[in-house]
């Protein structure tokens, strides 16, 4: 306990400058970008100059850019990300509202890609050399290949349209009224092709690590200990080798939850799920600063989170990790 307290103080003082560099960086290149929400209102609607000025200085892009930083700041400091120009309201509310739909996708797609890849590596690490080893190191090249994107539509195609078995997009029936179970089933319906063609993709990467680690620890003297001693290729399989190599595994999936939250974009524009990723589309179509800055915040704070669980699994599969001899 007391180690993985040690590890947690310290991911979480790292934090709070990773969280500052974000929101600098991502405040500087909003900045840069040319044009605001009043010029994409403006474009939208329309409007004379004196309505151009008044929406100006009532959503404070009057005021030069380092007085909006310093005012943003300080709201960030109690805990208030702004109000959305786009959609009226605050945005926390807005976020919050999008956030369950992109978290359900991103632990789908993290839990298929993580225990399907994992289980069909030490399949193909089992037997280095063999016809299935082959046959899955061959496939899963040719499935991280494939845009995520380009996997999602020809899953529509043959799944939604031919055959009819599961709906084009959206998160769930509209208006259907139904409640627990029922809503439950039918949510998981609507997820199975945004989860597979942003799962799939993650699935070869971890199935071709797996493999190359497991390959790697088959030569280990500690390996060839255990064959001469008879002991059952099963149990070397599962007890010594697979858990050595899944140590690789769990690091890299803590440096993929960002490039899967990136790739939610896509595929939430694709299969038209409510989640962060349209939500910062819109953000950017609207132009609205302030609303795109919190999510990309609460995203960064996704990201750190995920890496942060991450560093504590590690821990438990490795007792040196986190131990007063480790390197901050």
């Amino acid at each position: 306990m007391n180690r993985a307290l040690r590890l947690i103080r310290r991911r979480l003082i790292g934090s709070i400058a990773v969280l500052l560099i974000v929101i600098t960086g991502t405040f500087l290149l909003l900045e840069a970008a040319p044009g605001d929400a009043v010029d994409a209102y403006v474009v939208s609607v329309g409007g004379d100059a004196s309505m151009i000025e008044e929406l100006r200085r009532r959503w404070g892009l009057d005021q030069s850019a380092a007085t909006r930083f310093a005012i943003y700041i300080s709201s960030l400091a109690r805990l208030d990300l702004g109000h959305s120009v786009a959609f009226s309201r605050p945005n926390l509310d807005v976020i919050l509202e999008r956030l369950p739909n992109t978290l359900l996708l991103m632990g789908s797609a993290i839990a298929l890609s993580f225990c399907l890849g994992t289980f069909l590596g030490i399949v193909a690490g089992s037997q280095p050399g063999s016809f299935r080893d082959r046959f899955l190191s061959i496939g899963s090249l040719a499935l991280y290949a494939v845009p995520g994107f380009w996997l999602g539509l020809v899953l529509i195609v043959i799944f939604s349209v031919q055959l009819r078995w599961l709906p084009l997009g959206g998160i769930e029936t509209i208006a259907s009224g139904k409640t627990g179970a029922a809503r439950a089933l039918d949510m998981a319906r609507h997820l199975v092709l945004p989860v597979a063609s942003l799962g799939f993709i993650y699935l070869a990467l971890y199935l071709r690590m797996m493999r190359a680690g497991m390959a790697e620890v088959w030569r280990m003297d500690f390996v060839l200990a255990a064959r001469a001693r008879g002991i059952a290729r099963r149990r070397i399989v599962l007890r010594h080798v697979a858990r050595n190599a899944l140590l690789p595994l769990v690091t890299m999936l803590g440096l993929q939850s960002a490039a899967m939250l990136g790739g939610s974009v896509v595929i939430e524009s694709v299969f038209s799920v409510p989640g962060l990723g349209r939500l910062a589309q819109e953000a950017v179509a609207a132009r609205d600063t302030p609303l795109l800055l919190g999510i990309i915040l609460v995203s960064a704070v996704l990201v750190i989170a995920v890496n942060l669980a991450v560093d504590l699994l590690y821990a438990a599969l490795d007792p040196r990790v986190g131990s007063s001899g480790e390197a901050a």
